[in-house]
């Protein structure tokens, strides 16, 4: 960076001036603007522990610490509070977000920081030719920090266009191709794509809501094959249990689906299951959430892989209900619905319906009736059991007979 440093400014004035204006202020100061920061840019109004606050928290400290001591000399890693600072940027870009957040974080923090230190200086004494210096030196420093982070920020976004990136993404389609692809070719592209073939996968389909920026393909790490630019965008995982969290927090913001985890030439299977999960959570049938893990969900996944035999089965199972008013059925649907629950036991059923066990065994006589010995039949009950649940769930388009 040419030109006059923050850290050349803030030299003319004595360090003793420093550290009786700065150092007492501190650790307040710090206080102040993660809380000022947090207030007033919406991107990192998060809960404390989340990774975002707490990387503002570490850059807060870094920042004030360093306007304080001087600049950092490198660590035993080798690292600057720059490469810190450009750190952000890229984590920004991974996000995608522009570089707005970062700034109004950065005006907000200086003004905050020159707030602490007006008042200190007046408790000191502090003449006005220093607090002209310090203002000066203030400002310079939050435009250090800004260019640092726009720099990470640029870094990234240069990578992610780079011809490793193209590689990887056409990679992705190669492996949810439909017919498969050879493993000897999908082989020759991994290495190509710097990407090594682990002995199973699972894919993750990505909702694109529309207006939505895409999700930035380097967000997950070498580990993982991202393809956020295809019709329905999409990851490729290796261990969906170790990489669940990260998704989540790279994902935040957008519904995702983790497809059941299985060998390389069944990817697309898995992408379809992620994918059936994702409208199946659309309509309610699934929990909504950030990241659905289909595996597990596979019962309701199961019994929706069709939905026209779904529709046709429970359609046979309530047909003796049929002649029955709205409120029987519903009375008597409900009854069955929790003595399948409870294996038949009576006060069980009793005691969930709050409702007397006469009740119980008179709608019991009730439906067998009705179901002409069905009751006893294992295969029946297994039948029952899941037409109702499927008349349970919201959106389903099974008959309206819902407990």
């Amino acid at each position: 960076m040419g030109g006059t440093t923050a850290q050349e400014i803030l030299s003319s004035i004595p360090s003793s001036q420093i550290a009786a204006i700065i150092r007492p202020a501190a650790g307040r100061m710090i206080t102040d603007i993660v809380k000022e920061i947090r207030e007033g840019v919406s991107a990192y109004n998060l809960p404390p522990d989340d990774e975002v606050t707490q990387t503002l928290i570490s850059s807060v400290e870094r920042a004030v610490r360093r306007f304080i001591d001087g600049k950092d000399t490198p660590r035993t890693d080798g690292r600057t509070d720059d490469d810190w600072f450009r750190r952000i940027g890229r984590k920004e870009f991974y996000a995608g977000r522009s570089m707005d957040s970062v700034q109004s974080a950065v005006r907000i923090g200086t003004r905050v920081a020159w707030r602490h230190l007006w008042r200190a200086g007046m408790g000191k004494g502090v003449p006005s030719t220093t607090f002209n210096v310090l203002a000066d030196a203030l400002f310079h420093y939050g435009d250090e920090l800004a260019s640092a982070a726009i720099a990470g920020h640029t870094e990234a976004q240069n990578k992610a266009d780079s011809a490793v990136e193209r590689v990887r993404q056409r990679l992705v389609r190669m492996i949810i191709a439909d017919p498969p692809i050879s493993p000897q070719t999908i082989e020759q592209l991994a290495a190509d794509a710097e990407w090594q073939v682990p002995d199973s996968i699972a894919l993750v389909a990505v909702e694109q809501r529309p207006g939505q920026l895409p999700f930035h393909a380097s967000a997950f790490g070498p580990d993982v094959l991202a393809d956020p630019d295809h019709a329905e965008p999409c990851l490729v995982i290796s261990d969906p249990a170790r990489s669940l969290r990260g998704l989540r927090r790279e994902l935040r913001g957008r519904a995702a689906a983790v497809g059941p985890q299985v060998p390389m030439e069944q990817a697309v299977k898995s992408f379809q299951c992620a994918r059936r999960a994702l409208e199946l959570a659309h309509r309610g049938v699934l929990p909504s959430g950030d990241v659905i893990d289909c595996s597990e969900h596979l019962p309701t996944l199961a019994m929706y892989a069709d939905e026209f035999v779904l529709t046709k089965l429970t359609e046979r199972a309530f047909r003796p209900f049929s002649d029955l008013t709205t409120r029987q059925r519903d009375r008597l649907s409900g009854t069955l619905r929790a003595w399948l629950d409870a294996c038949g036991g009576v006060n069980d059923v009793a005691a969930r319906l709050e409702v007397h066990p006469q009740t119980v065994r008179y709608r019991m006589n009730q439906i067998a009736n009705l179901l002409g010995g069905k009751l006893d039949d294992p295969g029946e009950r297994f039948l029952l059991d899941m037409a109702l649940r499927a008349v349970e769930v919201p959106g389903s388009d099974s008959p309206d007979i819902r407990p």
